[in-house]
């Protein structure tokens, strides 16, 4: 079956959207910039999410205290191993809030990124009140000659959730952030989490068609885990119970029930978290890697002949 993003894949992935855009894979390369953000240094909060230990998910060449060049030299080296036929990168500023910071200091380090004769546009990571408008007007001078993508946390569409999570900021905030990337013209990611405390199945799944009203390129999806020195697994130490966290087969189930109902033009760019099985606390779904669970996914959708917005439904204002 041949799908309407071209593919034969049941839903519209990563791989699939940059080989339309620039007719070859891309890849993507971590850069740690030594941003903080809001909620860690005390403008709005201090700790942090309570989620979040960004050692779980750096790879090991992405360290501030290496320039930008230096790290996308090393992560091209990282990556040539595995993807050998990729000419092509995309600088990702990933750790922490990658706008968070005075406009000179964003400029000197996208530009450095751009400067490296093998990269092609950056995918900036950041919170959805991190885009003062002097920003998004540099945004927009490069994505008049580059790729420029910003991937926003939204990890829940409810406030009660946010605030448990030490986000710092509403969802209305999220919406609005989006919108504006929207007008200007500039291509937006999401990252959602699945099983946050207080969040029901049919909560979750309504996500899907609440996100697929806003104006989003990508999303991605994860399951909560648990991970070593966060706020969270001193919590879970004392009251487990606390947490409903999903076992495997059970998200499994779950992403495809969610995908069905997700607009059928967003980029899916990932189903499930993946960190060092040394840094999990819980759950564990032992050494099985992202990519090997996306594949599953693909063969379990084909095989209930089911895809992509197969019951998304548009809401009309």
């Amino acid at each position: 079956m041949i799908y309407p993003w071209a593919d034969e894949k049941p839903y519209y992935t990563y791989s699939t959207y940059f080989k339309r855009l620039f007719g070859r894979r891309i890849q993507k390369l971590s850069i740690d910039a030594g941003f903080t953000c809001p909620n860690r240094d005390g403008t709005k909060g201090i700790g942090g999410c309570y989620y979040c230990n960004n050692d779980a998910f750096n790879p090991s060449y992405c360290r501030p205290d290496k320039s930008i060049t230096q790290q996308i030299t090393d992560g091209i080296a990282f990556h040539s191993w595995r993807y050998r036929r990729v000419t092509r990168y995309l600088a990702y500023f990933q750790a922490f809030s990658n706008t968070y910071g005075s406009l000179s200091y964003l400029k000197r380090v996208y530009a450095e990124a751009l400067s490296h004769p093998e990269v092609i546009g950056l995918v900036i990571s950041t919170r959805p009140d991190c885009l003062p408008d002097e920003t998004l007007d540099y945004l927009s001078e490069l994505s008049k000659k580059n790729y420029i993508q910003v991937e926003i946390g939204i990890e829940s569409c409810y406030d009660e959730t946010l605030r448990k999570l030490n986000r710092g900021h509403s969802f209305a905030e999220t919406v609005k952030a989006l919108e504006t990337l929207s007008r200007r013209r500039i291509p937006s990611g999401g990252h959602l989490i699945f099983g946050l405390p207080g969040e029901t199945l049919d909560m979750m799944l309504n996500e899907a068609q609440i996100i697929s009203q806003l104006p989003l390129t990508s999303i991605k999806l994860h399951q909560l885990q648990i991970i070593k020195g966060t706020a969270w697994a001193a919590e879970y130490s004392l009251h487990p119970d606390n947490f409903k966290l999903f076992e495997r087969n059970e998200y499994a189930d779950f992403v495809i029930r969610f995908i069905e109902r997700l607009r059928p033009d967003m980029v899916v760019e990932r189903l499930s978290a993946e960190a060092p099985p040394l840094m999990v606390v819980a759950p564990n779904w032992g050494l099985e890697r992202a990519d090997a669970f996306q594949q599953d996914i693909q063969k379990k959708m084909i095989s209930l002949q089911t895809y992509q917005g197969k019951y998304f439904k548009f809401n009309e204002k």
